[in-house]
């Protein structure tokens, strides 16, 4: 995969990164993404990020979940296997009612599940490039993709000025893959300080 440059612009208060990001648009910057330790209410909105559809996708699934319950049950209760079962009629919904329920439950949770895993790429095994390794801790982490309009250094020294910590230039790959890290991967160092990947 081709390698990208990238501004890393990690940040401590939530009121510093809105105001990054807004700075951000304002100046006509590409942002890669954000990278928080935990949900940081508003900042969907703040990025211009559209509102998830996976909910969507779950009545989809739970739908399909409902539809083969009921045309299976009928299908083995009134062709396969036509039974009178103490003078009840073959097509007896009332008694299909719980196995449709738990079908549907069952197609939606694991249908929106995998849906989710494959958007947002993360399963067992699969890797992706770390841009700073306290993303995860205590910081909020804003990474600008660098275009043929964009002058790093000047982006670097200039969020620098409006409370960016520890920044750096990065040159990554922004796909995944499957595996383990290895020394051309591995985006920090041992000491938890950022270095440039060539």
């Amino acid at each position: 995969m081709k390698k990208k440059k990238f501004v890393v612009l990690p940040f401590q208060e939530e009121a510093k990164l809105f105001d990054a990001v807004k700075m951000a648009k304002e100046d006509g910057y590409k942002i890669h993404d954000v990278y928080t330790p935990f949900p940081v209410h508003g900042l969907d909105k703040a990025l211009g990020l559209k509102e998830s559809s996976l909910h969507k996708a779950g009545f989809y699934y739970g739908l399909t979940g409902l539809s083969v319950a009921f045309f299976y049950i009928g299908w083995i209760f009134n062709f396969d296997w036509p039974h009178n079962y103490g003078g009840k009629p073959h097509f007896s919904f009332p008694a299909w009612i719980p196995i449709m329920f738990e079908l549907t439950v069952l197609f939606s949770a694991v249908g929106m599940t995998y849906t989710f895993c494959w958007l947002c790429k993360i399963a067992p095994g699969v890797k992706k490039h770390h841009f700073h390794p306290r993303a995860t801790d205590d910081l909020l982490v804003l990474v600008i993709e660098c275009t043929a309009h964009t002058n790093a250094e000047e982006v670097e020294s200039k969020f620098k000025k409006n409370g960016a910590i520890d920044t750096s230039i990065q040159y990554a790959e922004i796909g995944w893959w499957w595996g383990t890290y290895n020394d051309d991967t591995i985006p920090f160092t041992k000491d938890n300080s950022s270095i440039v990947v060539a």
